[in-house]
């Protein structure tokens, strides 16, 4: 098995911190990182979706980010956890995804999803659709980014939107992995059995997950989709790892992302354990957000502590 852990970026500083103080955390976060963690992930808000949070914290754009990590960071791949489907063109966004996979030579990963944070979209001029229509749309975007990745000319006619012989050269090789997120029942998770490469779900626990996949792997079975096939991973906003379990309760719960349902917190067998319970259900790739952040202590220890005992 191989089973691979990437860090999820903070989308905006929780400490008062600076724009300018903010960004030297992040590089200062991602040097620690690079040759351990494989992957790292941005999601896609303008301002913070956390709504305890001052709404005017700096806040950085998903893509602009992505890129310049990517280029400053070449061990690494980067990918979107992810995109709201609303804020570019579907045209546009798989123009833009081509372009930074063969720029970056082939380490970017475009996780996409139908968008939720009504009051982002009404501020920015979007209009805020029913879900249904969201999720309409996603699979008509996820369609035309195929086509545009894969068609010498592409075009394509929906209930809401088209293209006609759309040109994306240079076409990204090799085709980004293309990850959905969410863990709706019957729609999501039968677009992810029908489009996506990776599936993404968080904070759900391990009983939840594996109610997911069941249905997953039906919705697969419909299809004539191989279950097998598409890339299980599992996300936490909140990761506490210390060698007391009392001081590891104390991080995840001075961090406002710190749920319990979906925390990995303890010492490193405890931890192990949580991990493993997952692994068990067929995730290979995590997303974590560790809680003592912008400090690395507590990602320092888990590269030390936990990546061994999943090493392939």
């Amino acid at each position: 098995m191989n089973i691979q852990f990437g860090w999820r970026v903070p989308d905006f500083p929780v400490d008062r911190s600076s724009s300018k103080e903010f960004n030297n955390q992040l590089l200062h976060y991602m040097d620690v990182i690079q040759g351990h963690l494989p992957t790292a992930w941005v999601a896609d808000h303008f301002f913070p979706w956390l709504d305890r949070q001052d709404q005017a914290t700096a806040t950085f754009e998903a893509l602009t980010t992505l890129t310049y990590f990517l280029g400053r960071y070449p061990q690494m791949r980067l990918g979107s956890i992810v995109l709201c489907q609303s804020y570019r063109n579907p045209a546009l966004l798989a123009k833009m995804a081509a372009t930074l996979q063969t720029l970056s030579e082939g380490r970017f990963i475009l996780g996409l999803g139908a968008g939720w944070k009504e009051n982002e979209y009404l501020a920015y001029g979007y209009a805020y659709p029913s879900a249904v229509t969201r999720l309409e749309q996603l699979e008509e975007a996820v369609q035309i980014i195929r086509r545009m990745w894969t068609e010498p000319a592409a075009t394509f006619h929906g209930k809401h939107y088209h293209i006609e012989n759309a040109y994306c050269a240079p076409k990204p090789d090799p085709i980004p992995p293309l990850m959905i997120g969410g863990g709706g029942k019957k729609i999501t998770l039968r677009l992810v059995a029908q489009y996506a490469d990776w599936w993404n779900v968080p904070n759900c626990d391990p009983n939840e997950y594996r109610d997911l996949l069941a249905i997953l792997k039906s919705h697969c079975q419909r299809l004539g989709r191989n279950y097998d096939n598409i890339l299980k991973t599992w996300s936490t906003e909140c990761v506490a790892v210390a060698a007391d379990p009392s001081a590891a309760e104390r991080i995840a719960k001075a961090s406002p992302f710190y749920d319990s349902k979906g925390a990995i917190v303890g010492t490193p067998e405890q931890v192990a354990t949580q991990i493993q319970r997952f692994v068990d259900l067929g995730v290979r790739h995590f997303m974590f957000r560790f809680a003592d952040f912008p400090r690395t202590q507590g990602v320092e220890f888990f590269i030390k502590e936990l990546l061994p005992r999943f090493a392939a």
